[in-house]
C-alpha cells in the first residue's frame, strides 16, 4: 500500500466492522478513481485514451489519481519499449476485486438519479 495510508494504524474494537469499509473508501476516494477503475476493469487503456474517455480530467489529475491507484496496487502500468514508448494502464488482480463494487455503485447511481429526475 502507498504512503497515504500509513494514519490508519491499528482498528480500535469499537470501529473493526467500519475499519475496512473506511478503507476501501480511501482507496477509491476520488473524483475521478472510480471512473478510472470502472473503464479498466473492460479492457487495458492508453494514457490519451483515457484522458479522452473522460471529459473534464485534466492531464495532471489523471496522472496524479493513476499513479495513486498504481501506489495502491490497484493499477499496472505496463511500458512497452517501442519508439515511441507505449504505455497501457489496466487493473491488478487486487483491481479487478473492486470491479464488482465499482459496477454496483453505477447501477445505484442509475436508479438514484433515475428516481430524482
Amino acid at each position: 500500500m502507498g504512503n497515504r495510508l500509513n494514519g490508519f494504524g491499528a482498528c480500535s474494537a469499537e470501529v473493526e466492522k467500519a475499519c475496512p469499509v473506511e478503507m476501501t473508501l480511501h482507496i477509491i476516494y476520488g473524483k475521478w478513481k472510480g471512473i478510472i477503475i470502472d473503464i479498466l476493469s473492460h479492457k487495458s487503456v492508453r494514457f490519451n485514451e483515457l484522458k479522452r474517455t473522460i471529459p473534464g480530467i485534466t492531464q495532471r489529475m489523471l496522472t496524479l489519481q493513476l499513479r495513486e491507484l498504481e501506489a495502491d496496487g490497484v493499477v499496472k502500468r505496463n511500458v512497452e519499449n517501442t519508439v515511441p514508448k507505449k504505455v497501457e494502464y489496466s487493473l491488478t488482480e487486487l483491481g479487478e476485486k473492486l470491479s464488482p463494487i465499482i459496477a454496483s455503485m453505477r447501477l445505484w447511481g442509475n436508479e438514484y438519479m433515475s428516481k430524482n429526475e
